[in-house]
């Protein structure tokens, strides 16, 4: 494990986890995947404790999310439209998003906590395209529990190989990115070929 990683936990313990995970998932492009991985590995060693790393992590998460997904619904729409680019968000993908997340918000809300790129954004476009509050809060949770646990586990069987860790974990990542990618082909081309389904022939 780098040396600077180290000296940031001996220095701040758990707070490094919970500012970590908080600002990846309130919207920052912030590696807060690798402070958990991080505070787990440490508590391998017996440097943390593994309950309170997942503990911190699931609160980060979940806070991170919800703020991001109320900024979403406040200020997102705006920012997105007018900066989205910066990161591939065209305006014909927004609406992709936005249908996408009408038809799959709850599913894409949980899974997207596995994926890197996903996992940033994800909450500031479940808030910028309506979903509803109660209904993100629940699979966002759910989500969170799962994923910090996953990661938090991983980590600590992980501890003595940092960079066996890392590749797992980005690899991972790729995978489910792959996964997501189909499912949204799958429901854009399935909603395009309904109402030629339900089209009366011609006479």
């Amino acid at each position: 494990m780098p040396e600077w990683i180290v000296d940031l936990f001996a220095r701040y313990g758990y707070a490094v986890v919970f500012v970590g995970v908080f600002l990846e998932n309130t919207g920052l492009p912030v590696p807060g995947e690798t402070a958990l991985l991080a505070g787990a590995a440490l508590a391998h060693y017996g440097r943390l404790s593994l309950s309170r790393v997942i503990v911190t992590a699931i609160a980060a998460a979940i806070l991170g999310d919800n703020l991001g997904f109320f900024l979403g619904r406040r200020l997102g729409r705006g920012l997105i439209e007018r900066h989205g680019w910066r990161i591939g968000l065209t305006q014909f993908r927004l609406d992709q998003f936005n249908r996408f997340f009408a038809r799959h918000g709850p599913k894409t809300v949980f899974i997207a906590r596995f994926i890197t790129g996903l996992r940033v954004f994800c909450a500031v476009l479940a808030g910028a395209s309506h979903l509803r509050w109660p209904t993100f809060l629940f699979y966002n949770a759910a989500g969170a529990i799962v994923w910090s646990t996953t990661i938090g586990l991983v980590g600590y069987a992980l501890g003595e190989s940092w960079d066996r860790l890392e590749r797992l974990i980005g690899r991972s990542g790729v995978i489910a990115f792959l996964i997501v990618a189909a499912l949204a082909v799958f429901a854009v081309v399935r909603a395009r070929r309904a109402p030629e389904q339900h089209m009366p022939p011609e006479s």
